[in-house]
């Protein structure tokens, strides 16, 4: 039986040529228990508010009457063949004729009935607004453990490191914007991680992102929930370290390179003495490949980084720009040249010590101490070449 107190009626809602203020965007998929309640709920907020609205049900295709039933109650449905919630989600903002919209879950776990502070906070300039459950308040049951003290705030966390992000719920699936805006991202993904993707390009094109506390009931779905919590926090866990190159390749190698420049440059020139132990040949030999392994991760990040700004996946990166005008290909080649000469002449010189013994057995600490830093040189210079060119086509994009 339809709630008494909720309107069941789209009266509120103009026809389509009748420019609209609002409109609430629910993704669905066979939410035939909560759908009606929650359209009400939107309706009623969008009248007690008294602004021109609507509701928009992106339907994903659902077998169970979902569209039925929300034509019923005066929702516009939106068919998106593509499956996965941020398809759905897209294809139901693309849909919408509001300037706002205002997007949350059809399961009925948020209160669609106080829609305003989202409103307020998009009125007074943000372009995109956050709910925060976990300052808005969480029921018992609503979320599992698991989420509520590990995924979340995890992920929140990173988020907000590796993107100076302001959100502290980086996952709430409700959340206000203005739709020119959040198009204007140009949005790519089409599951789960599609949450993150929002907030993350919000925050890398300079959005004015707020929050409004939200609450968080247990849904009224009798069936399991569409989230699957490993291969879903998975997705966005991958889609945070894809989008930032910084964390995932140039950080990690700067870290090893410095470490192995050290350690190698400590053991050069003998062992390292440390209690009854020393470090000798076999760890130079380690911090050499931490070097190489550090330069490739680097180079990589810078890679990523060009190839990410050249199709418009990430913003210009202003230090990275003039990190191009000084490194340019003619450097890098210098470079390059530069250490595999050095790393020659090492070569020559441990090939001339060895001739000056009759080619004879050699002290083999005192050989691989010549040998490795000499191959090491020579690697690192033909990389340097290899990637000063790679960067000029990638450069070539660019300009």
């Amino acid at each position: 039986m339809p709630d008494a107190d909720l309107p069941t009626d789209a009266s509120p809602i103009p026809g389509a040529e009748t420019p609209l203020e609002l409109t609430v965007v629910l993704p669905c998929l066979n939410e035939a228990e909560t759908l009606a309640i929650c359209i009400r709920k939107a309706l009623g907020s969008i009248r007690d508010l008294g602004i021109a609205g609507e509701v928009v049900i992106a339907d994903n295709g659902s077998t169970d009457g979902s569209q039925e039933i929300a034509r019923a109650e005066g929702a516009r449905v939106v068919d998106v063949p593509i499956k996965g919630y941020g398809a759905a989600l897209m294809g139901g903002i693309e849909a919408a004729r509001g300037r706002f919209v205002i997007m949350a879950d059809a399961d009925d776990s948020y209160d669609l009935s106080t829609l305003g502070p989202f409103v307020e906070a998009l009125r007074a300039g943000a372009d995109l607004v956050m709910g925060n459950r976990f300052e808005g308040g969480i029921a018992p049951g609503a979320m599992p453990p698991l989420h509520r003290y590990l995924g979340n705030p995890v992920l929140s966390l990173i988020g907000r490191l590796f993107f100076h992000s302001p959100a502290g719920d980086f996952h709430c699936g409700m959340r206000g914007f203005r739709r020119d805006a959040i198009l204007g991202l140009g949005l790519r993904t089409t599951g789960m991680e599609f949450a993150s993707e929002m907030v993350v390009k919000a925050t890398l094109e300079q959005l004015v992102i707020t929050e409004v506390p939200t609450t968080l009931s247990p849904d009224g779905r009798s069936r399991a929930p569409h989230l699957r919590t490993w291969r879903d926090g998975w997705r966005h866990l991958r889609f945070l370290l894809l989008y930032s190159p910084r964390w995932l390749f140039l950080y990690p190698g700067i870290l090893l390179f410095t470490i192995g420049i050290v350690l190698g440059i400590a053991l050069i020139p003998g062992p390292i003495e440390i209690g009854d132990h020393a470090l000798d040949v076999s760890a130079l030999i380690y911090a050499m490949v931490m070097v190489l392994v550090g330069f490739q991760a680097i180079m990589f990040g810078v890679f990523a980084r060009s190839f990410a700004m050249n199709e418009g996946l990430l913003p210009v990166s202003k230090g990275l720009q003039r990190a191009f005008h000084v490194v340019t290909l003619e450097r890098g080649l210098v470079i390059g040249v530069l250490a595999l000469l050095v790393g020659l002449g090492l070569a020559i010189y441990s090939i001339v010590n060895w001739g000056s013994n009759d080619f004879g057995a050699l002290d083999t600490r005192d050989a691989v101490r010549v040998a490795v830093p000499a191959a090491t040189l020579l690697v690192l210079g033909v990389e340097t070449i290899m990637a000063s060119f790679f960067l000029s086509v990638l450069g070539l994009a660019r300009r």
